[in-house]
C-alpha cells in the first residue's frame, strides 16, 4: 500500500465528472487499498478517488474515528443516491480544501446503492456524520466541491474567512 498525493483545489480532476467503474481488477483493488492508507494518514473520514487524482466512481469512508470505534472503512464504488430525505446544516472541511470550512445544508438521510470491492451489491442506509460524509464524497465524483456549496448570500469572502487547523 501506498500513500498517494491528494489533489488540491483547483486542480483540473476535481472539477470532472468521474467515470463508472466497468471492472474490478487487480489495479482496482491496489487503488482502494492505497487510498484507505491515504485517508487515514491525512486523518480523514472520507475519500473520493478524484481526489488522488483517479477520474472513477469511488469512495471511501470511515466515521469509526470520530465515533471511538475500530477502523471499518466503507467502500463503495459507483455509488448512487437513491432516496435522501430532511435538511440538516452543518459545519464541513475538505482534504482538497486544506483549511478551509463552511457550513453546508445537506441531506439528513441517504439511501446509496453502490458495489464493494469484490463487485458484490452494497446499500447503506445513513444519518448523521455518515450521511453528510457520503453526500460530501459522492458530490467529487460529480466534480462538486465545497466551495460550490457556499451560501453567495452569506458572502463568498466571509466564508473564505472561516478557516481552521486541520
Amino acid at each position: 500500500m501506498a500513500v498517494l498525493k491528494i489533489k488540491t483545489y483547483p486542480a483540473k480532476v476535481l472539477k470532472q465528472v468521474a467515470t463508472p467503474v466497468k471492472d474490478i481488477c487487480a489495479n482496482t483493488q491496489k487503488l482502494l487499498d492505497d487510498m484507505i492508507e491515504t485517508m487515514y494518514d491525512a486523518a480523514g473520514i472520507g475519500l473520493a478517488a478524484p481526489q488522488v487524482g483517479v477520474s472513477k466512481r469511488i469512495i471511501i469512508v470511515d466515521t469509526s474515528a470520530k465515533d471511538g470505534t475500530e477502523r471499518d472503512p466503507l467502500i463503495v464504488i459507483n455509488p448512487e443516491i437513491v432516496y435522501a430525505e430532511g435538511d440538516v446544516l452543518s459545519t464541513e472541511g475538505c482534504l482538497s480544501l486544506p483549511e478551509f470550512t463552511t457550513t453546508v445544508e445537506r441531506r439528513a438521510l441517504v439511501f446509496v446503492r453502490g458495489l464493494d470491492r469484490e463487485g458484490n451489491p452494497v446499500e447503506v442506509e445513513a444519518s448523521r456524520l455518515l450521511c453528510r460524509a457520503l453526500q460530501h464524497e459522492i458530490d467529487h465524483l460529480n466534480g462538486i466541491l465545497l466551495l460550490d456549496k457556499v451560501n453567495i448570500d452569506d458572502g463568498l469572502p466571509h466564508a473564505i474567512g472561516n478557516k481552521t487547523q486541520t
